[in-house]
């Protein structure tokens, strides 16, 4: 299909400015929002005088915790038992802060104004006493007796403690190994920062006490309940609309507190109310990512055999939990622990820890990358410690194809072929020749390595067991496809179209998507996050599409005057078998349009992309800048639909990864717990130049857990590049005797370790 590719159809609109995004949203006579925020990380608010900024010009309202006492707390994804059957304590979120505030950036009152100039001067005129109360930022620190505690009802600030595995199983493993590899990394926090700062507008009718709620999201079956349970709405009195959407990163798929803020502002004012976030606020409130402390062994026998891995994770809640948090930081990770290795004891336990930090959700990724990072930086280091060869290692290791479907300690592999991966990443990144390199960079001064992960992830799959789709037709015989995907840079106007197509064989330009559009039909499914829109979204309408080509083989009997047995389907066309008879999909759209109209559904089975990645990096060792020169990544996301598409995705993770790995960091100060990191003069984002060539090959195996045989593919680029390109700095670094350092690979750390080395 993908060689008549001529560009994504979302680009013409993209690339003139001709998108739409929800700060572009306005309606007649509508008021202005902003929201007063905590400037301190933990303290008692004593008092909160709102006179004065009530008094400023254009002030209409201002809004505080006791206007918000009622609103829920939204429920947890995770409603499974931890460790000794103990399950997740979520604590209460006030959408604004009462009488506490537990994080620099959480929202305590909204300020509405005729103007959003005015809004933001009264907001600057609101009076606040607090009262400091100790902080803590640091995860295992939150875990120590005596830390200062965040919530009463939440003893040790520990809101779950998850395990999985068989932990006798590792003990006696470990018991018997020859050589043990022992390594702590830091997977540091970072923020997603999307080129759309969060924003929202609300508009309410109070004709029949609904809402349109206009914000950025990767799909409205995510968002829309969330905002139903925490404002006590009824879900069919709430419209969740958006336009385009300036990046997800899976940050954006639950209602944050500013948007239920809104909806009972514009409720109570009787007028459409309109909040644009600052680039600061994007980086203060919005929920980061990451955030975990990384524990584990590997025990081999001494063939160099794996025989066992244990792993201990602290992963960094902030002060409340997003819906997404816990379970990507409990059942997610586990589901693939053992990464792409035959590994037959596995032990895991996750210790999710309460600070005084913005809360942490799901980012690209998903906890994913702490695993295939964790594994394949201790396979390194188990390389170095028994002397066998790092790639010989993982030979050695590797689930071969013929396995599949492997089963795991915890989860059942589809379909794969991680040795032909490892295979075709060596060559294609001409590993066996890289010594040369090495010592020509030497010369020069420059410290050169190599690194290489392999990995294999979980995607889609997860709560949503049923996805569903709807094709309709209208009189010109044009299909219009709904799903409950939301795109932000995916290319799902362009992609589904064409898959639809493909069946119907007609032109994809005939095809439309409207895309978790609330005034169509009512859909069971998910949303775009986990790797799944064309596995879950695609596949479903795939179904449906079928389906539609079998209510037609009814109609096209007809007008051949035949009988149904005797009409075939095939290249967009219904024939009778063995004539020249026939009437194309086209005509009988056209001529049926209606009766055409279908409501498809398929299940979600979670499906395992797999890859492997090899980077080349220099180090300046009188600056310690890192510069990734070569980047080579063999996946596997089984059937491809659109190479093009699929290439952007790839390059979009894999520059997350370096991002991640080199300069991105949310720090916190650790006594006062502000945000150091609050603006860009402060946080360090990727750019396009840190990625040198890179190169992108397929090795793909169709799974046969959904009608295209695809698996996912948004994630992977991110998945394997923060392994890869630790591993790649690490061995530059090996020769000096570093064989460990923690992201992020800054200049001033290199150098630092470097001198430190020297000495």
């Amino acid at each position: 299909m993908s060689g008549d590719f001529k560009g994504r159809r979302e680009d013409d609109r993209l690339l003139t400015g001709g998108g739409r995004y929800t700060a572009d949203q306005s309606f007649p006579g509508q008021l202005h929002a902003c929201f007063v925020r905590s400037d301190r990380a933990h303290a008692e608010i004593l008092s909160l005088a709102k006179e004065n900024a009530l008094k400023s010009p254009g002030v209409v309202a201002v809004f505080t915790g006791q206007d918000t006492a009622e609103f829920k707390t939204p429920p947890p994804m995770v409603r499974f038992p931890g460790r000794s059957g103990a399950m997740l304590k979520v604590p209460h979120r006030d959408i604004l802060a009462r009488g506490r505030v537990r994080y620099v950036g959480q929202e305590i009152a909204l300020v509405v104004a005729t103007s959003a100039p005015a809004a933001q001067d009264a907001a600057e005129r609101l009076d606040i006493e607090y009262r400091e109360l100790p902080a803590v930022v640091d995860a295992e620190e939150a875990l120590r007796a005596g830390a200062p505690l965040l919530h009463d009802d939440i003893p040790g600030n520990l809101c779950f403690d998850y395990e999985y595995g068989d932990e006798k199983a590792a003990e006696e493993a470990f018991a018997r190994a020859a050589h043990v590899a022992r390594l702590k990394l830091e997977s540091t926090r970072v923020a997603g920062n999307p080129i759309e700062p969060k924003s929202c507008v609300v508009a309410y009718d109070t004709a029949t006490g609904s809402f349109d709620v206009y914000a950025p999201t990767q799909g409205m079956s995510m968002m829309r309940p969330n905002l139903a349970i925490i404002t006590g709405t009824p879900l069919d009195r709430i419209r969740l609309h958006h336009g385009d959407v300036g990046g997800g990163f899976g940050i954006r798929s639950q209602a944050y507190p500013e948007y239920c803020a809104l909806m009972l502002a514009a409720r109570s004012l009787g007028k459409p109310v309109k909040w644009v976030g600052t680039r600061f606020e994007t980086l203060v409130s919005d929920h980061h990512g990451r955030g975990i402390t990384l524990n584990g062994e590997l025990a081999l026998d001494r063939d160099g055999r794996f025989l066992a891995l244990r792993v201990r994770w602290v992963c960094n809640m902030g002060a409340y939990l997003s819906q997404p948090g816990p379970l990507i930081n409990s059942l997610n990770p586990s589901l693939h622990a053992i990464n792409a290795y035959r590994i037959s004891a596995l032990h895991g336990r996750h210790r999710l820890a309460l600070t005084n930090t913005t809360p942490t959700t799901a980012y690209r990724g998903a906890g994913r990358p702490g695993v295939s990072y964790l594994v394949e930086r201790l396979v390194d280091e188990a390389a170095r410690q028994s002397g066998i060869d790092r790639i010989e290692l993982r030979r050695r290791n590797l689930i071969p194809k013929a396995a599949f479907p492997y089963k795991t300690p915890t989860s059942t592999y589809d379909s794969g072929d991680p040795p032909g991966e490892l295979e075709e990443a060596l060559l294609r990144s001409e590993w066996d020749s890289f010594e040369k390199r090495r010592a020509a960079a030497l010369k020069r001064g420059r410290l050169r390595g190599i690194g290489c992960a392999v990995f294999i992830e979980p995607s889609g799959g997860g709560a949503i067991t049923k996805e569903e789709a709807a094709i309709k037709f209208g009189a010109s015989g044009d299909a219009t496809l709904f799903a409950l995907s939301g795109a932000s840079g995916q290319g799902h106007e362009t992609v589904f179209p064409e898959i639809v197509a493909e069946i119907f064989g007609i032109d994809p330009g005939n095809i439309v998507l409207r895309a978790s559009d609330p005034a169509g039909p009512a859909l069971s499914g998910g949303g775009t996050v986990g790797s799944r829109s064309t596995a879950s979204h695609g596949a479903a309408l795939a179904a449906t599409a079928r389906e539609v080509v079998k209510k037609g083989l009814d109609l096209a009997a007809r007008q051949l005057e035949v009988a149904r047995e005797d009409v075939e389907f095939s290249e967009g066309k219904y024939r009778v078998k063995g004539t020249d008879l026939a009437i194309s999909f086209e005509e009988i759209a056209r001529r049926h349009a209606s009766s055409l109209d279908t409501l498809g559904s398929v299940p979600t089975p979670m499906t395992f992309p797999g890859g492997a990645h090899v980077a080349e990096v220099e180090i300046d060792p009188e600056t310690g800048t890192v510069e990734v020169l070569r980047y080579v990544a063999v996946d596997d996301c089984g059937r491809v639909i659109n190479h093009v598409l699929l290439e952007g995705q790839l390059h979009g993770g894999i520059l997350q990864g370096i991002g991640q790995a080199l300069i991105e960091h949310c720090v916190y100060e650790s006594s006062s717990g502000q945000l150091l990191t609050g603006s860009f003069m402060d946080y360090a984002m990727p750019r396009a130049h840190m990625l040198g060539e890179v190169k992108l090959f397929d090795k793909s195996v169709p799974t046969p857990g959904n009608p295209l045989g695809v698996k996912g593919a948004g994630e992977a680029g991110t998945v394997g590049a923060i392994p890869t390109i630790a591993n790649a700095v690490i061995d530059a670094l090996r020769p000096l005797g570093i064989r460990q350092l923690d992201f992020p690979y800054s200049p001033a750390r290199v150098w630092a370790a470097i001198r430190e080395a020297k000495k």
